[in-house]
């Protein structure tokens, strides 16, 4: 991707800053605040078959107008060929697969998406070995340190030159803050610290009317308990630590959660008893459909707000303009894609075999 590309990419994140050029800085222009709701998309686990079915997303984000794209982690399955790669590879080594696979995440996926900005997350894929959270962010530096977070860092601290996978932008009044709890070290204290003093800012700021935070697995206790960050007792503590200070921060603002990690879509995924006995309920979303093998709903579906699989697609939000809807100024509604929005170049690429078997077969349930 060129450089003019990439700035072409940013330029509608920074609002009332201009990119002159990637390289050479930044400078002000007034801008005025929106009048109408915008959207954004989200959604996470674009393995094994995010080849075949990401393109449909970008389409789908392109259609709704989305101000930006949010990936929550799990780019490719790395523990073994993705099946929309191994299509085209038949004869590949897995070294040569493990060597190619960031590449192709960011050729087929994050191509499509054009000038949309793309914001990405880190998932336990990205962790798996050979891979690392150090070539992670490395590989994906351009979007890790993209002008907008670049900004946003240096105006909470002009000493922090530091890339990350946990990072945060702010429009529009609302701060979208991506965690990392990708592996069972995190949180780490240096990123609970980190979020401790966003949150803090956030609460202090007449400007920030609401909060949007995304990760790869979901916090604990919620109805997806069996696969979330109560699976191991550090990141269970750390998890806890991270809800009961955002039910702090609930109590003078919106705060919505969302997570990947399991693949399906289901809503409402911490009103449980344990919430509801410790704190409160926070509004949260499990959208793990972007392409990844399929799981069946967990026992306690039944008593989510809205639950399906196996399907894939995304979660098209909308934003309310400042002043209205202040209490749920953020509306979340799932978009499903299907064999038949797929585009015709991707069924030329693999063939319409493989995105039949994408669709209708790559799922533990039918």
């Amino acid at each position: 991707m060129t450089l003019a590309k990439k700035a072409a990419r940013w330029r509608p994140l920074l609002g009332g800053i201009v990119i002159t050029a990637l390289t050479h800085g930044v400078c002000a222009s007034a801008k005025s605040p929106p009048v109408s709701p915008w959207t954004f998309t989200v959604s996470g686990d674009s393995r094994n078959c995010g080849d075949v079915v990401m393109p449909s997303i970008a389409a789908g984000t392109h259609a709704n107008h989305a101000a930006f794209y949010w990936h929550l982690g799990d780019l490719r399955a790395i523990y073994d060929f993705d099946d929309d790669y191994h299509s085209l590879h038949p004869k590949a080594t897995i070294i040569e697969y493990e060597k190619s696979a960031w590449g192709d995440f960011e050729h087929s996926q994050i191509e499509p998406f054009g000038e949309t900005p793309f914001f990405l997350g880190i998932g336990n894929h990205e962790t798996i070995p050979p891979k690392t959270r150090e070539e992670f962010t490395l590989t994906f530096a351009d979007w890790l340190d993209a002008p907008v977070l670049r900004e946003q860092r240096s105006r909470d601290d002009p000493q922090d030159h530091q890339v990350r996978t946990y990072y945060h932008w702010i429009r529009d009044g609302v701060d979208f803050i991506t965690l990392d709890n990708a592996s069972v070290d995190q949180f780490d204290a240096a990123q609970l610290k980190w979020l401790k003093a966003v949150l803090q800012r956030d609460v202090e700021d007449g400007n920030i009317r609401s909060l949007v935070l995304g990760m790869h697995e979901a916090l604990p206790e919620s109805l997806a308990r069996g696969h979330s960050m109560s699976d191991s007792p550090t990141p269970e503590a750390t998890g806890l630590e991270v809800y009961a200070a955002l039910l702090n921060v609930k109590k003078v603002k919106p705060v919505y959660v969302l997570a990947s990690h399991s693949h399906y879509v289901m809503e409402g995924i911490f009103d449980t008893p344990y919430w509801h006995e410790h704190g409160g309920v926070l509004p949260g979303w499990i959208i793990g459909t972007a392409g990844a093998f399929r799981y069946a709903l967990p026992p306690a579906a039944s008593q989510a707000k809205f639950a399906k699989t196996p399907v894939y697609g995304y979660l098209l939000a909308t934003v309310s303009p400042k002043g209205v809807n202040t209490d749920d100024p953020i509306k979340f509604e799932f978009q499903q894609v299907t064999e038949a929005s797929t585009p015709a170049d991707v069924i030329e690429r693999y063939g319409s075999d493989l995105v039949h078997h994408c669709y209708q077969e790559n799922a533990q349930v039918n």
